[in-house]
């Protein structure tokens, strides 16, 4: 009992003492006798505002992709191609990208220590490893709750496509970080609009009315859950007022830009994701399903690269011909690999040992390629990067402080990557 109570007046003096200095000097400390976060070297002028990323569910297969292997037995049908940057080479599957091979930075040396869907999905969004008693926020929750919205009326955190249980939602934070969901790139944005009978002055006294009674009970309940519920109607509010709304209407682009990104759902996500960026969406996440090819490996690899090569190719002109792509961080990340031999089913099964992710624009040197695995793709051989440094890479390029300490609501500390280690050579 003497233990458990000293442990916690350590945690209430921990946090008088946090409070004290944010109140202060307008910041937060790392934790007690550490370094505080303003002066660590990880913290630095942020060379991305905005990042769009782009996850393949399933596990992308990196030597059908971004790291083919001439040559090997199981490499099957897919060639490797020139790319515009001399020593570079990608699957044949991908022509348009291997002509931005200038723009791309290729992480072959990836490697995971979940081999399981669900388990590797939350690794890769969080950084740490799924537990019962705890949800983890994933990047666009720490963007949003420590840099802040560009766009006040519009959200912060935006999903398309996957899943509305998807991983890497608000986790602990506060749930006004949680990423709006969009299940359909062309269906806009739904029930924003008020009923025709409700008009301005109406919907005022509505707001009001719902204020006053719920007013005792958010006196008597003074929760960060409860005040949630007051965040989301004012949130609402101001969205459904916003001029940016066409931000979510397709239908404004010309017909030649619908035509340049493709007309399938993933193509029409990644015009999306530019729209919103454009209008001040700090964080965009789109869903690219189909990749757990443990069957007719090569078949299904090249029907879903024919979506991505077209439409990440057009998203990294439109962006760069509109100014946005230096910064704009533009992600390809996927749950672990597959495996360099072919199953009986000439299928791939999962491989978390080594695996490709790849990275463009927000002050990534592009035209490179970052580590490497053997022969036939199935160990690295220079360069590893764990989960955590990847995502450490993308907080880097944000400009957010690494080593910054948040607690959850039960005192348990965190930070954004869990002292991952961003990959400096990639900028």
């Amino acid at each position: 009992m003497y233990k458990e109570l000293n442990q916690m007046d350590e945690l209430s003096r921990r946090k008088f003492i946090q409070y004290s200095a944010k109140a202060l000097l307008g910041v937060g400390l790392a934790s007690v006798g550490q370094t505080p976060v303003w002066a660590s070297e990880v913290v630095r002028k942020a060379t991305a505002k905005n990042v769009i990323y782009i996850y393949l569910s399933g596990g992308m297969s990196h030597i059908d992709t971004f790291d083919p292997k001439p040559g090997w037995k199981d490499q099957g049908p897919v060639q490797a191609i020139d790319t515009n940057v001399s020593g570079i080479r990608i699957s044949q599957y991908l022509p348009s990208l291997a002509q931005r091979m200038d723009k791309l930075a290729i992480i072959r040396s990836m490697y995971s220590n979940q081999g399981a869907h669900e388990q590797g999905d939350y690794f890769m969004h969080t950084s740490y490893e799924k537990r019962g008693t705890i949800r983890h926020p994933g990047l666009g929750a720490w963007l949003n709750s420590m840099s802040g919205k560009t766009n006040s009326t519009l959200p912060g955190n935006v999903r398309i496509g996957g899943s509305n249980n998807a991983q890497g939602g608000a986790g602990f934070l506060d749930s006004k970080y949680e990423p709006l969901h969009l299940g359909n790139p062309e269906g806009g944005l739904p029930h924003i609009k008020a009923h025709r009978s409700v008009d301005d002055i109406e919907m005022q006294e509505r707001m009001a009315l719902a204020e006053m009674m719920d007013l005792s009970f958010h006196q008597k309940y003074p929760s960060k859950k409860v005040r949630a519920y007051s965040d989301v109607y004012e949130e609402a509010m101001k969205l459904m007022t916003s001029k940016d709304l066409e931000a979510f209407d397709l239908s404004k682009e010309p017909s030649l830009s619908r035509k340049l990104y493709g007309d399938s759902r993933f193509g029409k996500s990644c015009l999306l994701a530019r729209r919103l960026v454009e209008h001040g969406v700090r964080f965009v996440e789109l869903t690219l399903g189909g990749w757990d090819t443990h069957n007719d490996n090569h078949d299904n690899v090249e029907q879903l690269t024919n979506p991505l090569d077209q439409s990440v190719a057009a998203l990294l002109d439109d962006l760069h011909y509109r100014g946005l792509l230096d910064e704009t961080l533009v992600v390809i990340g996927t749950e672990f690999g597959r495996t360099p031999d072919l199953n009986a089913n000439a299928g791939r099964n999962h491989h978390p040992t080594a695996f490709t992710c790849v990275l463009a624009g927000g002050g990534i040197k592009g035209g490179q390629v970052y580590g490497a695995t053997d022969e036939r793709g199935h160990s690295i051989t220079e360069n590893g990067v764990t989960v955590p440094n990847f995502n450490a890479t993308i907080a880097y390029a944000l400009g957010l402080p690494l080593d910054k300490v948040v607690y959850s609501p039960s005192g348990r500390p965190f930070q954004i990557a869990h002292k991952g280690q961003p990959v400096k050579a990639l900028f």
